[in-house]
């Protein structure tokens, strides 16, 4: 039974069950506590939790899934995989326990041909919390199981509970007998690998507070509507029904895994190290197309982090197994053709996806190559120091910094037979790990808990009025101070204040919170921010600038109207300058973010390389006509499938619902899926000038644009500055780019004569430098301060010109200079210096760390530096002193 084919299996079987079916959401999740969609709940917290009225009583779905944390099991369990989709009913006060234990045994033990997934009873067994009495009861009175295939396990598997106040309750768990062959007897309380879990069933029906643990909290009492939330994985149902050994060899991941087998000229089930290899690139594939898919794009942080990880273990893996080229134009299409069927955006969206897949393989290609060279350098000095070992440091350097994997680090240095101090690289990896452990628990704290908005938002949606409206007579339905609810805020204080209706426009889709003031009687509050907690609820940020406000009080929300028309253009632009980049560029130049506020516009889009200046001119220009050609300005509230078969452009990562705002800006040159505000018309927009163009990533590009008045003011500056050169330079405006190069090269050309000059000065200095030589213990030394030196360069010349002066005898020379307004220190040795023990690398160590800095070098030739310039006379003082000790 192929993958798909039980997906929709489940479906039919709810929706046949009077559930409404629901579209997966998107792995990027707007709960701020996580980077992804990390289980099937996700989407359905706010109504779990109670925070959102749900839409529908019960739902059933196919919800994409990315989890991490536990990377390093993947390819050698049978389950482990970093993308995965969760099957899901849910009942929002609706059906509990009796209802959710009869669906799911009923759809797992109907035949196949009757619609089932065709499991056997005898293959199955059923955990339960073990205070659970009343789910133990229904699981004999349902199915018929006996009594020793009902096993009852404590908190730790079977309670289910987010950690934080809330929603909570025991689960009941069902699992595949995979037989004796795959390990020992006792059913799932033995842990063992023979028992597959194959579907969770979570009964939400107490809320908890003064939560110390996961497991350890306060029951304060029943919900008033308990909830029911099941999950189902599957993947690990068709690895079972397509009777493979797990799940890197069902029909959606096995053929990566076949094409890497190809690709490396290797046997899978041959060797064990191997076949672990090939199931993490099939994952890894996978799971960095999935994620490509939703908009996520590689990078150095969050989200963006963790693609680039699991592009970059697969070309490792690809790596171990024999294949140093390019791999991923074969893989992704082959995981493409394997998942298009399931999500025809991996098709639809190729040109995109391919582009930044093999523009980061390149990437990762590269930094293998420099980091070999890095490391080759440090195993050679290694062995002229007759080391074994390579630091921990070292290799943590290689890791962190360049992104060299430290199991290839290990690699190349067993292969020039040294070690690498794993412990020490192994310590400073879990200081990594605390630290951004740490700072997820703090950010999980400071943005999770929304329940303080439960009841605020179980009245009812904010309704904003100011696509039409600035002002907006209202009442105050809720204050917050300090996150707690309180009836009244008084003048000076800080607090949030929820209406039941608004004209301020709340942050999102890349536009700032509008600016503006809430009046009523006796009070008015400066609007410090306007957000949405939860959706559907708007809160504004206010400072009480007079009087004190309560709840129930009248309230009229005020926009400042020059801020909002200002942002408005920006807005606009931003759909101006997109549909000019695509235009110009292609359709792959799709969005990755924006932000628009009061004469200004940031556009992120997706791109390999710079702009050229004709590049940029072209696509300003564009836009600019645009403009000019007062185009309308149409808005349509429609089904979200309508917009997108209309061809609207839609945001990656930006959560949609049913219904859809589509902003078209001179019909479909322009069509974007937007909630944001707008002009009537293009000619509004004014002005646009870029100003800027930059890198934000490796396949990411980003103009940045003047909009409005602050466009004309921009130019306006940059007219008075030519205004100024010309006169300045008695040169007419068309000819001050060549007058000011040829400035540039009378400049460059006197620079290098003063810097022939120094140099010349410098070397007068050296048969002085070498009569300066003096006695310290076995060595002859010079150790002299140069004053100011034009290079480095110049400075390590000098010193090697006076140590040959000084013969064969043992001679150590440091000579320290002021370059461009930093110390710099060279120590060079002879042959019979570095014999008796003096090494330059150690001695320009010393002297950097008089100078407040870093440096090192081979035992000939080393240099260090600082940033304290006068103590480079103590720095040169220490040389004498380490030579002296010698």
């Amino acid at each position: 039974m192929k993958t798909a084919e039980i997906a929709q299996r489940f479906l039919d079987y709810f929706e046949k069950n009077h559930h409404t079916i629901v579209p997966s959401a998107s792995l990027v999740t707007d709960d701020p506590a996580l980077l992804f969609t990390v289980a099937g709940m996700v989407p359905f917290i706010p109504y779990l939790s109670g925070d959102v009225p749900a839409p529908y009583q019960r739902a059933a779905d196919v919800q994409k899934c990315l989890r991490t944390n536990d990377i390093e099991e993947v390819g050698k369990t049978p389950r482990h995989g970093t993308f995965f989709q969760m099957l899901g009913n849910w009942s929002f006060g609706d059906y509990f326990k009796e209802s959710a234990i009869r669906f799911a045994w009923e759809l797992l033990t109907t035949s196949d041909a009757d619609g089932g997934l065709g499991f056997d009873p005898k293959d199955l067994w059923v955990t339960v919390y073990e205070e659970d009495d009343e789910a133990h009861d229904l699981w004999l009175k349902l199915t018929g199981l006996p009594e020793d295939r009902i096993q009852r396990l404590g908190k730790d598997t079977n309670y289910w509970s987010t950690g934080l106040p809330g929603p909570a309750g025991p689960c009941s768990e069902i699992f595949f007998d995979r037989g004796p062959e795959y390990g020992i007897d006792g059913g799932p309380a033995t842990d063992d690998d023979r028992y597959v879990e194959i579907w969770n069933l979570v009964f939400m029906q107490y809320e908890i507070t003064n939560v110390r643990s996961k497991y350890d909290f306060d029951i304060v009492g029943e919900l008033p509507a308990k909830n029911i939330d099941t999950g189902m994985g599957l993947e690990r149902v068709a690895f079972i029904k397509q009777g493979v050994d797990n799940m890197y060899e069902t029909d959606q991941v096995r053929p990566v895994l076949d094409r890497a087998v190809a690709l490396s000229g290797r046997t899978y089930g041959a060797n064990h190290e191997d076949d672990v290899r090939f199931r993490v690139v099939a994952d890894h594939v996978r799971s960095s197309l999935m994620l490509l898919s939703d908009g996520v794009t590689p990078s150095n942080d969050g989200r963006g982090y963790i693609l680039r990880r699991l592009m970059r273990r697969a070309i490792r893996s690809m790596r171990l197994l024999g294949v140093d080229g390019p791999t991923f134009a074969e893989l992704f299409t082959a995981s493409r053709d394997a998942m298009k069927d399931a999500y025809p955006v991996v098709a639809d969206d190729w040109a995109r996806i391919s582009q930044y897949a093999l523009a980061e393989e390149a990437t990762f290609l590269r930094t293998l190559a420099a980091g070999e060279t890095i490391l080759d350098d440090s195993l050679a000095q290694t062995k002229a120091e007759g080391g074994t070992t390579i630091a921990g440091a070292e290799a943590f350097l290689l890791h962190d910094t360049y992104g060299f994997p430290i199991d290839l680090t290990l690699e190349i240095a067993e292969e020039a037979g040294l070690t690498v101090d794993r412990s020490a690289f192994d310590t400073l990896m879990q200081e990594q790990r605390a630290r951004a452990k740490a700072d997820a628990r703090s950010r999980k704290r400071q943005l999770a808990d929304t329940s303080v908005y439960r009841d605020l938002r179980a009245q009812g949606e904010t309704t904003f009025t100011g696509y039409t409206d600035l002002e907006t007579e209202s009442s105050v339905l809720g204050i917050l101070v300090d996150g707690v609810s309180v009836d009244r805020a008084s003048a000076g204080q800080i607090a949030e204040v929820i209406l039941a209706e608004t004209a301020l426009y709340a942050e999102s889709g890349g536009q700032v919170a509008d600016k503006g003031v809430i009046v009523g009687p006796g009070f008015e509050l400066e609007v410090l921010d306007v957000q949405k907690p939860v959706p559907g609820l708007v809160s504004h940020t206010v400072e009480v600038s007079s009087g004190e406000v309560g709840v129930g009080q009248p309230a009229t929300s005020v926009v400042d109207a020059v801020n909002r028309r200002a942002a408005r253009q920006a807005h606009s632009a931003t759909h101006l300058v997109h549909a000019a980049l695509r235009d110009t560029l292609g359709k792959t130049a799709t969005q990755a973010g924006s932000l628009n506020r009061a004469g200004y516009m940031r556009f992120d889009f997706s791109w390999g390389q710079a702009l050229s200046d004709a590049t940029k001119s072209e696509i300003e220009e564009i836009a600019n006509n645009a403009v000019r050609d007062n185009l309308e300005v149409t808005t349509r509230v429609l089904p979200l499938d309508e917009a997108r078969a209309a061809g609207a452009m839609a945001l990656f990562g930006e959560k949609y619902g049913d219904t859809v705002r589509m902003v078209d800006i001179g019909g479909p040159w322009s069509r974007e899926l937007c909630a944001g505000t707008h002009v009537a018309t293009s000619s509004e927009v004014g002005l646009i000038s870029l100003v800027g163009e930059s890198s934000v990533g490796a396949s990411n590009r980003r103009v940045e644009a003047l909009v409005g008045l602050d466009a004309f003011r921009s130019l306006a500056a940059e007219r008075a500055i030519v205004s100024q050169l010309t006169a300045t330079l008695k040169t007419p405006r068309d000819q001050l780019p060549a007058r000011i190069a040829e400035l540039q090269a009378s400049l460059k050309a006197a620079e290098k004569k003063i810097a022939a000059f120094e140099s010349r000065a410098l070397a007068d200095r050296l048969p002085q430098l070498a009569r300066s030589a003096s006695q310290i213990g076995s060595y002859r030394v010079v150790a002299e301060s140069l004053g100011s030196a034009t290079s480095a360069d110049d400075v390590r010349s000098l010193a090697l010109q006076v140590r040959d002066r000084l013969g064969s005898d043992a001679a150590v020379v440091a000579l320290g200079a002021e370059v461009s307004g930093r110390p710099v220190v060279v120590a060079v040795t002879n042959d019979a210096a570095r014999a008796a023990g003096a090494k330059a690398g150690a001695l320009a160590k010393t002297a950097a760390a008089a100078l407040g800095g870093g440096g090192g070098g081979r035992d000939d030739v080393a240099q260090g530096g600082g940033t304290d310039a006068s103590a480079l006379p103590a720095a040169l003082a220490a040389v004498r002193d380490a030579l002296g000790a010698a």
